[in-house]
């Protein structure tokens, strides 16, 4: 049966290198951890390195750890990533009124990424859930022992009423999936590991200027690290609509750009990076109990190790304008059960809507490809006919090539 592509023929696409770390900076560490357990770097570093990142732990109800294992994980995986915007000490003066005003003490889940991996044949899913979508808070337990009313508020409440096991069982409700692992990430944490690789280089179809983040880029490629990687991804105004929305597609482009920087020569060929970013990035993850050997995390990584980069697919939970404030959003209920309803098929799926929502992202001629690359097989198995989201459904496969929408013409 040939096969239909899994995106839209006006997306661009690049060719696929090895895609181990293609959703973010969790699975950034787990390139690392990888390469210095079977690069020869040494057993005490790996040892040091594990035990940092199990410290703290976070426990979800009724969640046991797995296993560790020398092989890929079984089954299907299910890795909620959670982005923390709070003022921490070392980072707050760069934050000026966001962490000297009446919201310091604040910690909001501004970044919800659902990492759906699954099981033979393996594809990854990623979703991302936007902060400003008002939903059903389900009833938390708060770390002093107290239980949150749950109730209807903004996503991005969730942390505050019960912490990560609140924003997984908040997303988990949504989503109708069981999510066994769960990490949290600051922003100070990306600043560490975007220095960690030496930077990440970006692209804007069209200059960025943005008050509210001091970020200021002129079109063209541009490598972003320390604050002004920080400040490209917490841009808002500075995209697109100026929406969330237009923010969530463009992160979207930067965790595809950070995977091929990840997967580059210039990074795996150096031991020395590879321990300094595997040092910054176990040093800014808080696990959750399931996560926290990050053997475990190398588990999942090999699963994934194979997946081609257009069966690596960025969306955006759809969503619709709240009828009661133009400035949030609801979920488009018929279009996310037809997304989840998709994964449970384990089949390619076809992107008919635009790469980015509201502007964030435009698609871009791919670079030339590399003779030398592999090939990313055109044809799925017998029966793997691609089943098509609705148009809706926004978002890119980490295939493809986008640039941010900016607001400068």
């Amino acid at each position: 049966m040939a096969r239909r592509r899994g995106t839209v023929a006006r997306h661009a696409h690049l060719r696929s290198p090895h895609p181990v770390a293609q959703f973010g900076k969790i699975l950034a560490v787990c390139v690392a951890v990888v390469v210095l357990s079977a690069g020869g770097v040494g057993a005490y570093a790996t040892y040091d390195l594990a035990a940092s990142f199990a410290d703290v732990v976070v426990d979800l109800p009724d969640q046991q750890a797995v296993p560790p294992d020398i092989g890929a994980i079984e089954g299907g995986v299910n890795l909620l990533v959670t982005g923390i915007d709070e003022c921490e000490p070392d980072f707050a003066y760069l934050f000026g009124a966001r962490c000297t005003g009446a919201d310091r003490t604040s910690r909001l889940n501004d970044v919800n990424l659902l990492v759906h991996i699954s099981d033979h044949p393996r594809r990854v899913t990623v979703v991302s859930f936007p902060r400003d979508l008002i939903t059903t808070l389900p009833s938390c337990t708060r770390p002093d022992g107290t239980d949150t009313g749950g109730g209807t508020a903004q996503l991005n409440t969730a942390y505050q009423g019960g912490g990560l096991a609140c924003v997984v069982k908040t997303i988990s409700a949504l989503s109708g999936l069981d999510i066994q692992f769960g990490a949290l990430v600051t922003f100070g944490g990306v600043i560490k590991v975007t220095d960690a690789i030496g930077g990440v280089d970006v692209c804007l179809a069209r200059g960025i200027r943005d008050r509210n983040t001091d970020l200021d880029l002129p079109a063209g490629m541009h490598t972003v690290s320390g604050i002004t990687a920080l400040e490209f991804l917490r841009t808002r105004y500075g995209v697109g609509d100026g929406s969330d929305l237009s923010r969530i597609s463009n992160q979207q482009q930067y965790m595809s750009r950070l995977a091929r920087k990840l997967m580059s020569e210039e990074v795996l060929s150096d031991p020395a990076r590879l321990y300094k970013l595997a040092v910054a990035g176990l040093d800014s993850v808080t696990p959750t109990r399931s996560l926290a050997n990050p053997f475990t995390v190398v588990q999942i990584a090999l699963a994934v190790k194979d997946v081609p980069f257009d069966e690596i697919v960025f969306i955006q939970y759809p969503t619709l304008t709240d009828p009661a404030d133009p400035n949030r959003v609801v979920a488009n209920e018929g279009a996310a059960d037809a997304l989840w309803a998709a994964l449970a098929t384990n089949r390619p799926l076809e992107l008919t809507g635009d790469v980015g929502a509201r502007g964030g992202v435009v698609e871009v001629t791919p670079a030339p490809a590399d003779p030398a690359a592999p090939s990313t097989p055109e044809t799925p198995a017998p029966g793997e006919e691609a089943i098509a989201l609705p148009p809706s459904i926004t978002g890119s496969t980490a295939a493809q090539e986008t640039c941010s929408g900016g607001n400068l013409r």
